[in-house]
């Protein structure tokens, strides 16, 4: 499998302006710019990008890893904060809300930890990568 999406940039960094636009036109022309990056600018910025790749990628594992475990979650909200800092992306935390019917502590915790080290997100970024685990 193969995804692919493009970026068109014009201008300067600083005063220029892009727009993105995935194959599936999810995003479609899409803005952003140094200031939906660095500031609070309209538009999306990779971090942003980053962290929803990340989100999407671990909540979908672990439904998977639940039900291999013979669990069906009722609702897995994750939010995932990118850090950039001094020009370098150095973290991906992962705050997950679950509500698994049945599941013990022990177990949550233990797929919630193999889905944070075995999606293909996580084993693609090269940082450090930290989960908040709370079962509902």
């Amino acid at each position: 499998m193969k995804r692919n999406a493009t970026a068109v940039w014009n201008g300067s960094g600083k005063e220029g302006n892009g727009h993105l636009t995935t194959q599936s036109t999810t995003l479609n022309q899409t803005q952003y710019s140094f200031n939906s990056r660095f500031a609070e600018g309209l538009g999306t910025n990779p971090e942003e990008l980053m962290a929803a790749a990340h989100a999407g990628c671990f909540t979908m594992k672990l439904s998977f890893v639940l039900g291999a475990a013979g669990f069906t979650p009722d609702t897995l909200e994750t939010q995932c904060t990118i850090t950039l800092e001094d020009g370098v992306i150095t973290g991906s935390h992962l705050v997950l809300k679950a509500k698994v019917p049945g599941i013990s502590a022990e177990q949550f915790e233990a797929c919630a930890a193999d889905a944070k080290a075995n999606c293909p997100v996580s084993k693609a970024y090269n940082m450090n990568i930290t989960l908040d685990a709370q079962l509902q």
